[in-house]
């Protein structure tokens, strides 16, 4: 079973600074069907105006993706400490038992677009930790690339939960599955791809997830950028 949510149909805020569509959303702002998909809780497609950031706030037991699309971000600890992300990379934030830090873009001149995730940790009151990492082309072989697993990986993001992100742009693919699983596939909005996921046509923003399915098969009829989610 494939349940699409279509890109207009996301939540949307326009904070001036911040322009933020949400595909899944914890709190039903908007429609509480779309308030998690098993341990997936958050895809939040986020732009923020150059000099512009979230001030400093506090999260806990929470395992936290940000994927950058087209700019820089970055992250500010409660120690001091600066991280800087750019495109085509990632940052796993593992709450655990509490941080607190700020997110920002650093450019004067140029808005920064970034993808940001929240998934359900497998324990509770884990001790805080940050990791980066690089998916920009040339990194690996594969063409279905990682991005966050539980056991992390090369170019991959360590997340503390049964599931894996994978990314895959600008190819045509088909990805079998031994048996039924479930997952939630997003296109990127900054490609104006068009993808058939079985053939069930996604464009720009939408979102699906995915239920019982023997098989996935991707068929690219555009220059496309998707993002993938295997949960248990």
């Amino acid at each position: 079973m494939i349940t699409k949510r279509p890109s207009h149909e996301r939540g949307h805020f326009d904070h001036g600074w911040l322009d933020t569509r949400h595909t899944l959303l914890v709190r039903a702002l908007h429609d509480p069907r779309y308030t998690s998909f098993r341990d997936l809780l958050v895809i939040n497609e986020d732009r923020v105006q150059p000099s512009r950031g979230f001030p400093t706030h506090s999260h806990d037991n929470m395992e936290i993706i940000s994927y950058v699309l087209e700019g820089r971000s970055s992250i500010a600890t409660v120690s001091g400490t600066a991280r800087s992300s750019a495109r085509a990379t990632s940052s796993g934030l593992s709450a655990g038992t509490g941080v607190t830090h700020s997110e920002f873009n650093p450019s004067a001149t140029e808005p920064v677009h970034f993808l940001q995730i929240w998934v359900t940790p497998d324990e509770q009151d884990l001790k805080p930790s940050y990791e980066p990492a690089d998916h920009r082309p040339g990194r690996a072989t594969d063409t279905l690339r990682l991005v966050a697993a539980k056991d992390g990986g090369d170019d991959a993001v360590t997340i503390h939960q049964d599931a894996r992100g994978l990314r895959e742009p600008d190819h045509r693919r088909r990805k079998p599955r031994a048996q039924a699983g479930s997952g939630a596939t997003r296109v990127d909005p900054g490609h104006r791809g068009v993808l058939k996921l079985n053939g069930l046509s996604l464009t720009s923003g939408d979102g699906a997830a995915v239920s019982d399915e023997g098989q996935l098969r991707l068929d690219a009829l555009a220059p496309s950028h998707l993002v993938l989610f295997e949960l248990a």
